[in-house]
């Protein structure tokens, strides 16, 4: 392939030719003076172009001007070129953006460019300066990744799918030379293989995502035995992170097992983080056995994740070994709350470390021993005060799918612990967790914000006087919800999912069928609490499902009003079984959310007619004008994500 790429002086003086009017642009800024964008010093305007998209800056920016060809063109915006989720790069534009800026390219993200045919994709060969590269999604056969990998000899860092047809055999002795040098490799198998595992003698990073349908498209069941034949002698000596992540499907389990018989041979003494997240049960066999036994002789790991059937029953935590922890998971664990204080926090032990803890479905976490707990009872303050003091500097913390009850007294609500933690930046509770303790009839009801609902044949509004209420109005700020987010001005991920709340079709969890009531302790969770979420200023993603307390739905446009960096609203089961009136105030709100990239809605099937269908004629309509990508997607994005991966696991 011809190497046609330029340098950033061969552009600058192509800028002055294909640019007839850049001295009329020139001079129109000089008169302009400090009142035009280009007044700006670089340091500012370099800061306003690293939020244009990059193919923008090559196609269109550039020739605006010499100043703006310049600083389109500077290190600090080339060097990481991120091409997800644009979906305006065309192959043109994606072919033109390399032919210009290829040589300075060291980072390029094109994870999930369905779009984009493989022939595009081979042009990634031109950027042989890239160190990490994301084509994950891509449209690429065994020949032509084989192609594009030959050529950058600087790669350190792979994530790509292996489908059914890769064959590894086809991998030229020049792809298996860079990958030999490949240190963190990100691999999502849609077919029993191992990919290009065993040609990385290097990794230090292993990350696996299993995709694998249990049958072909003719109907014929796959099997791991398709492996057999294949090299199987992946180089783990220099791991240092694993990290495995299964769909449903007994093919997965069988692939996986594969991949750690190879561990069990011979544990990595550096492996310092190993976590398998796995829906529903998955049994033990002898080589996890002998796995986890040398992991517990050998290692001393900073993040943990473990499927919950190897943990339950088990006292393998005694025996574990950790240095700094980092991350941990025990997700749908059977773990109490002594347990929990006597072998992950050793009785109190310092573990300012820990950032991340998923404690998701673990219902008996924060009470004492007795696993006869029943739903209704309260939880045991003492231990969750140990947590918050020992994991003091806790950024992400996942306490859903569970039912934690406080008691009365002072500084004992669960909210007002929590509101200890300073340092968080996302926070999953269940609903039921943040009601106070008063019955719901001793509550004063939320009054609508402003065009909430409809406002009848009341007396009329006159002219001159304010009648809009603040956004605050009407609500209770002295709630221990209300206190916990004043605690949490920084907070940018925030779920309250009921207790008892299941997706239809979970994307990573098994389907449950039989959807259980609301916890009766979520009815006195209303508008006003919903309104408690508009202090977070920079809230960026936002879930709220199962809270039947919802009425008029004013809380919502409290949020649109107020955090304006919202990127990201899921929307599930508010309100009543069946019955819908909070969509004028839902439309109200998606009209002030101007950064909004994705939203998600779940309801029962009448409830999708009467508020999808109008939503999009009404509310989205000023919206989808501003709005990158509006998704709306019914059923696989309710799933808590707080904590469900370790921070920084993958670029």
């Amino acid at each position: 392939m011809e190497d046609t790429t330029l340098s950033p002086e061969q552009e600058m003086s192509k800028v002055d030719t294909e640019s007839p009017d850049t001295e009329a642009a020139d001079t129109a800024a000089e008169v302009a003076g400090g009142a035009h964008l280009l007044g700006f010093s670089d340091e500012i305007l370099l800061h306003i172009l690293s939020h244009v998209p990059s193919t923008d800056l090559v196609v269109n920016v550039r020739h605006v001007c010499r100043k703006l060809a310049a600083l389109s063109l500077d290190k600090s915006l080339v060097h990481s070129v991120l091409l997800q989720k644009d979906y305006q790069a065309s192959e043109d534009k994606v072919k033109q953006l390399v032919r210009v800026i290829g040589r300075e390219i060291q980072q390029l993200s094109m994870a999930g460019c369905y779009w984009l045919s493989g022939a595009t994709i081979e042009h990634v060969a031109r950027c042989r300066g890239l160190v990490k590269v994301n084509l994950s999604g891509c449209h690429l056969t065994s020949l032509r990744l084989s192609k594009v990998l030959s050529a950058l000899q600087q790669l350190r860092s792979l994530a790509i799918d292996v489908s059914p047809g890769f064959d590894a055999s086809q991998l030229s002795s020049e792809c298996r030379a860079t990958l030999s040098r490949v240190r963190e490799l990100k691999q999502t198998l849609f077919t029993p293989s191992y990919g290009v595992v065993p040609c990385c003698a290097s990794l230090q990073k292993l990350l696996l995502y299993f995709e694998i349908l249990d049958r072909t498209r003719e109907g014929a069941v796959l099997s791991g035995q398709l492996m057999v034949g294949q090299s199987n002698v992946p180089h783990y000596q220099n791991l240092r992170v694993f990290y495995a992540r299964l769909a449903p499907g007994y093919i997965n389990q069988e692939v996986v097992r594969l991949y750690l018989a190879v561990l069990s041979d011979r544990t990595p003494e550096n492996l310092h983080a190993f976590l398998i997240s796995v829906p529903g049960s998955f049994a033990e066999s002898g080589a996890t056995k002998n796995l986890l036994e040398s992991m517990a002789r050998n290692v001393a790991l900073d993040a943990l994740q473990l499927p919950k059937s190897w943990l339950n029953g088990s006292s393998l935590l005694q025996h574990m070994k950790f240095n700094n922890p980092f991350y941990f998971s025990f997700s749908r664990c059977t773990l109490s709350g002594g347990h929990l204080i006597q072998r992950v926090i050793n009785g109190g032990k310092d573990l300012r470390s820990l950032a991340s803890l998923n404690l998701s479905g673990c219902v008996h976490c924060l009470s004492p021993d007795s696993l006869l707990r029943k739903a209704e009872d309260d939880i045991d303050s003492s231990i969750l005060e140990t947590l918050v003091a020992s994991c003091c500097n806790l950024r992400h913390l996942n306490l859903s799918a569970a039912h934690h009850h406080s008691s009365e007294g002072l500084g004992r609500h669960l909210c007002h612990l929590l509101a200890r933690l300073r340092h968080l930046r996302s926070l999953s509770l269940p609903v039921c967790s943040v009601a106070d303790s008063a019955p719901l009839a001793d509550r004063v009801p939320a009054q609508p914000a402003m065009h909430a609902v409809p406002r009848g044949f009341g007396k009329k509004v006159r002219i001159g006087v304010q009648t809009c209420p603040g956004p605050f109005a009407g609500h209770q700020p002295s709630s221990a919800f209300w206190s916990l987010l004043k605690n949490l001005p920084f907070l940018e991920h925030l779920e309250l999912i009921g207790s008892n709340f299941s997706s239809a079709m979970p994307r990573n969890e098994p389907a449950i069928r039989n959807s259980l009531p609301p916890c009766s302790r979520a009815q006195n969770v209303g508008d006003s609490e919903v309104a408690a979420v508009s202090q977070l200023a920079f809230l960026r993603h936002l879930t709220l499902a199962q809270l039947p307390g919802i009425l008029t739905g004013s809380g919502l446009v409290s949020i649109g009003l107020q955090c304006q960096q919202l990127q990201s609203l899921s929307l599930a089961n508010l309100g009543m079984m069946g019955k819908v009136v909070y969509m004028p105030a839902l439309s109200d709100m998606l009209k002030h959310c101007r950064r909004l990239r994705d939203l998600s809605f779940q309801a029962e099937r009448p409830a999708l007619n009467v508020v999808i269908f109008p939503l999009l004629h009404e509310g989205l309509t000023d919206v989808i004008r501003d709005v990158p990508m509006v998704h709306l997607d019914e059923i696989t994005l309710f799933k808590s994500r707080v904590a469900e991966e370790p921070p920084n696991l993958w670029w």
